[in-house]
C-alpha cells in the first residue's frame, strides 16, 4: 500500500465516522433564506412602526398584534425553506433528516429554543417585552451550540456571535431592533454564504 492509497484511506475513514456522529446536511442556502426573510420582514416591521400615529410600540396595540405575525411568517418560512433545502441535500448526501444522527442534533437544537420561546411569551403576558430581542438572540444562539455536537461544528460560531449580540442588545436595549436584524438578518446570509461555498457546492 502507497503513501497515498493509506492517506485515502484514512481520509474516508474519517468521513464515515464524522458521517455516522454527525448530521452534516444542513444547507448554506436555508442559512442564506432565513436572514433574507428576516432582512424583509423587519424592513416591514420597521415601516410599519415608523408610519404609525404613535411612531412606537404598544403591547395590546393592532401594530404589534401585526408585528408578531410578521415574526411569526419569517419563522415559519425559514422553517419550511431549512426543511426542503435539508432534505434535498441529505438525499445527496445519502442521510436521512430522521435518522438517528438527525433527529439528535433536532433535540439539541430544538431543547433550548423551545424553553426561550415559551419563557418570551410569558414574560410577553407579563407586559415585559423590552427584553424580548435580547432573549431571542440568546436562546437562538445557545440552540445552535447545543446542536453543533451532533452537527457540522461551523455552527457553534454563528452561535457564539448571536449569544454575544444577544448580551450587547441586553445591555443597549435601545439598539435591540438593529442588532436583531444583524444576528438574524445579516450574520445568516454571511453565515449560509460561508456553508454554501465550503461544504455545499462540492455536492452539487
Amino acid at each position: 500500500m502507497t503513501q497515498q492509497d493509506y492517506l485515502k484511506d484514512l481520509s474516508e475513514i474519517k468521513h464515515l465516522m464524522n458521517k455516522s456522529s454527525r448530521f452534516i446536511s444542513l444547507s448554506g442556502l436555508s442559512g442564506i433564506m432565513a436572514g433574507v426573510y428576516a432582512l424583509i420582514g423587519s424592513a416591514y416591521a420597521y415601516w410599519l412602526v415608523t408610519t404609525s400615529v404613535k411612531g412606537y410600540l404598544i403591547l395590546d396595540g393592532k401594530i404589534f398584534n401585526i408585528v408578531l405575525l410578521d415574526l411569526f411568517l419569517i419563522a415559519f418560512c425559514t422553517v419550511v425553506t431549512a426543511i426542503f433545502f435539508t432534505v434535498r441535500k441529505a438525499k445527496k448526501n445519502g442521510e436521512s433528516v430522521f435518522d438517528k444522527t438527525g433527529l439528535r442534533a433536532m433535540a439539541n437544537f430544538l431543547i433550548p429554543l423551545v424553553a426561550g420561546g415559551i419563557y418570551i411569551l410569558i414574560i410577553l403576558n407579563q407586559q415585559k417585552y423590552g427584553q424580548t430581542g435580547a432573549l431571542m438572540l440568546i436562546f437562538y444562539g445557545l440552540a445552535l451550540v447545543n446542536a453543533s455536537k451532533h452537527t457540522l461544528g461551523k455552527i457553534q460560531y454563528l452561535g457564539y456571535i448571536e449569544i454575544i449580540l444577544g448580551i450587547i442588545c441586553a445591555i443597549l436595549p435601545g439598539y435591540g431592533f438593529w442588532l436583531w436584524v444583524l444576528g438574524f438578518g445579516v450574520m445568516h446570509i454571511i453565515y449560509g454564504t460561508f456553508m454554501h461555498f465550503k461544504y455545499d457546492r462540492k455536492t452539487l
